[in-house]
């Protein structure tokens, strides 16, 4: 549907969810009289009636959904008709007031700021522009705010790529299509942070070009606030941030136990702060205590680059765990300064799988907890976007009932869902190599699993040459098309250049080295058929 359509689809929606709404009223209140004359019976209609909230609830959101596709619409092909009744010959400033004005007005109508009004206009018209996006918000598939994102990260890109990006997440049919969860399942900031990890990959500008003019606006903000309080935030590069929040948080757990009455939540600012001041101390009324006494705990990190970045071959941007997308020289750099905690993961350049963390050295003592992180990227419960990296590794099926300690039985949970998962009647599905679970309500709704979208490197023009002598590159997306028998082949330069690349983790009594294995070892078996990862 273009911006021209009518809204009569949407609002045929709209009706059928209204009646929805209704009929499950309706079933409600006879209930509700059932309950009232039938004895004996109360805990199956208290339980059928608990099951109509969740499903009015349902409902309620896929209405919601539908109305602000309606409201999206008009107010796009508002601005579109003064367009329209504005004399060609007018002059860019009776325009600008022209528009001006149907933002005023939207805002009178919605009782809503001129700056609220006129983010509703821009959104609006972005997301009406793509077909896609606004069929599955009028289908009330997704929620205003996910439109919303779509809109946010598209902007800036040609017609060309906002297309490819949004046939990506909304159509099944795609070359490449999102894989997982759909994308209105997804709590927003998960889609964004997809979305986002997509766009990077994609855009039509480098992200090394961009990360430069980043740098270049790094700042430090300070906010009054109500209460006395006041905030302080700090725009800086990827790396620099994350290893920011990784030594406060794991600081902060290193001062927890019995006698620490301060919450996480507490302990970071309070850490953050005695650093900042060089006070040596974190304060709480009444007490100190000496940060600088404390030992951190360690806090591994992945660093989830392509070979062919690594090598300095292409600019590809590759993954910090817990943050997303960075320029491939902050992971080159990451690496060659052998940063403290952080790991190097290397991309298949065949089909963007996890290729290995290290290549000489293959730690045996506790690789599944390292490869389950990488797979899942965060706790697997539906909604959740818990990333630290010491979430708990679960059995899906319990020990205790025959289940095996295996990257197919295990997952990762935040300590509040793995409780949950033992108290209540969420129940995880299965979940194998490369694919985390889904999730099973008490009321049986079935929750897909978020996963990652792994796509084929980028591979170099002069090293798809030295294979066929001619590339050939897709329009929509930039992406480098090879043949099967070339992303298959092996390629001496790429063998060559694994074995210099630097070091990652430390030689120890606790580490095996391949060339020193015959070749009939049965322990060549083993390591092939488990993606094994070097333990902290």
């Amino acid at each position: 549907m273009g911006i021209g359509g009518g809204v009569g689809v949407v609002l045929e929606g709209v009706r059928a969810s209204v009646a929805a709404l209704d009929g499950l009223t309706f079933e409600d209140q006879n209930l509700e009289d059932a309950a009232m004359t039938a004895v004996g019976s109360g805990v199956d209609v208290l339980q059928r009636r608990y099951e109509i909230r969740l499903e009015r609830l349902e409902v309620a959101a896929r209405l919601e959904a539908q109305l602000a596709a309606v409201k999206a619409r008009d107010a796009a092909e508002s601005v579109g008709f003064q367009e329209a009744l504005t004399p060609p010959d007018a002059s860019v400033t009776d325009c600008t007031y022209v528009r001006m004005s149907v933002v005023e007005e939207i805002a009178g109508v919605l009782a809503i700021s001129s700056a609220a009004a006129g983010a509703l206009v821009e959104q609006s018209r972005r997301v009406c522009s793509l077909p896609l996006a606004f069929e599955t918000l009028a289908a009330g598939a997704m929620s205003w705010q996910h439109a919303r994102i779509v809109a946010d990260e598209t902007e800036g890109l040609t017609p060309e790529s906002a297309a490819a990006l949004v046939a990506h997440f909304f159509d099944p049919d795609a070359p490449h299509p999102a894989r997982g969860a759909a994308a209105g399942d997804l709590v927003p900031s998960r889609f964004r942070a997809k979305v986002r990890g997509w766009r990077e990959r994609h855009h039509p500008e480098s992200i090394e070009k961009r990360h430069v003019k980043g740098v270049a606006d790094r700042r430090m903000e300070y906010t009054p606030d109500t209460d006395g309080m006041a905030w302080v935030s700090l725009y800086l590069p990827g790396d620099t941030a994350c290893a920011i929040w990784n030594r406060t948080t794991a600081t902060a757990r290193g001062l927890q136990g019995p006698d620490e009455p301060r919450t996480l939540t507490q302990l970071r600012p309070d850490i953050a702060a005695s650093l900042l001041l060089g006070t040596g101390n974190t304060t709480q009324t009444g007490k100190f205590t000496e940060v600088g006494k404390v030992p951190a705990p360690r806090a591994d990190v992945l660093v989830t680059v392509p070979v062919f970045a690594l090598l300095g071959l292409t600019d590809e941007p590759a993954m910090l765990d817990g943050f997303g997308p960075i320029p491939a020289s902050m992971a080159r750099r990451l690496v060659a300064d052998g940063a403290d905690s952080f790991y190097r993961v290397l991309v298949d350049p065949r089909d963007g799988a996890p290729l290995e963390i290290g290549r000489k050295n293959y730690r045996l003592t506790g690789p599944i907890k390292h490869w389950i992180r990488l797979r899942d990227a965060k706790c697997t419960f539906p909604g959740c976007t818990n990333k630290t990296p010491d979430n708990d590794t679960d059995h899906l099926q319990a020990w205790e009932h025959g289940g095996t300690t295996d990257v197919s039985n295990l997952a990762q949970l935040c300590p509040k869902h793995h409780r949950l998962k033992h108290h209540s009647q969420w129940t995880p599905g299965p979940a194998n190599k490369n694919e985390p679970p889904g999730w099973t309500s008490p009321t049986g709704r079935h929750y897909n699993p978020e996963q990652q979208d792994a796509e084929p490197t980028h591979w170099p023009q002069w090293l798809l040459a030295l294979f066929s002598g001619t590339s050939e590159r897709d329009t929509s997306t930039g992406a480098t098309k090879q043949a099967d028998e070339h992303a298959a082949a092996p390629c001496p330069c790429l063998e060559a250049s694994l074995e210099n690349l630097p070091q990652w983790e430390p030689d120890d009594e606790a580490s095996i080295d391949p060339s020193d294995l015959s070749p009939d070892d049965p322990l060549w078996a083993e390591l092939l058929a488990t993606p094994l990862v070097p333990s902290g």
